[in-house]
């Protein structure tokens, strides 16, 4: 497991639908070492903070091997690091293995993940395709968000160590499947609520799902 790219960018203004909208999904790779803080990588920006960034969405990474996938769907020859937004294009994270409450080390920065990505507006029309976002939900290739439990340096080409595991795990897209899909059991939603490390947007979807009949 690797760290194949470094992403960040800057708030610009896109015109999505007639109206003008602030986004910080437009990732470029950076080759020198990052700085990663409690609320994301130095250099970087999100613009709307009520659901992009925060502690808990402090760092996104993406898989490389869904890269393909993409293409294929995109009727694309290359996507370029960075493509979804992500702030890490990385290798062997797959949402099918990696578990919500997994802590990794990369370079010297200690991160916890915490949920997967739910697809917006901006990120369809960074894509350039408004068809994209229920296929790209459905796929459960939705990357996986971080909150930074240990500030410091992350570099192009620094391996991904798997430092701790929940005892309570759930993998990333069996948490998903709980949030949007209404898969799981009435035990499923009980065990995903032990998790502590739980994004706070979707223990509150749970515990709503969890007081219905």
């Amino acid at each position: 497991m690797q760290v194949l790219s470094i992403n960040r960018s800057l708030v610009k203004t896109v015109n999505i639908n007639g109206k003008d909208a602030p986004t910080g999904i437009y990732k470029e790779p950076v080759f020198d070492p990052v700085a990663v803080h409690t609320l994301g990588l130095e250099g970087d920006a999100q613009a709307d903070l009520t659901v992009h960034g925060g502690p808990h969405q402090a760092v996104y990474s993406y898989a490389i091997e869904h890269y393909p996938h993409w293409q294929q769907f995109l009727h694309r020859d290359h996507l370029h690091h960075g493509t979804f937004g992500e702030n890490l294009t990385t290798s062997g994270l797959l949402e099918t293995e990696v578990f919500v409450g997994d802590i990794h080390r990369m370079g010297s920065v200690v991160l916890q993940v915490t949920s997967c990505r739910l697809p917006c507006s901006k990120f369809a029309h960074k894509i350039g395709s408004t068809e994209i976002l229920k296929p790209f939900l459905e796929s459960g290739h939705s990357g996986l968000y971080y909150q930074v439990l240990q500030p410091g340096t992350i570099t192009v080409g620094d391996p991904i160590e798997i430092i701790q595991r929940d005892p309570n795990a759930m993998t990333v897209r069996t948490v998903l499947g709980l949030y949007k899909f209404h898969e799981g059991t009435r035990d499923d939603l009980e065990k995903s609520l032990q998790i502590e490390a739980l994004s706070p947007l979707f223990r509150k979807a749970i515990e709503a799902r969890l007081q219905k009949p």
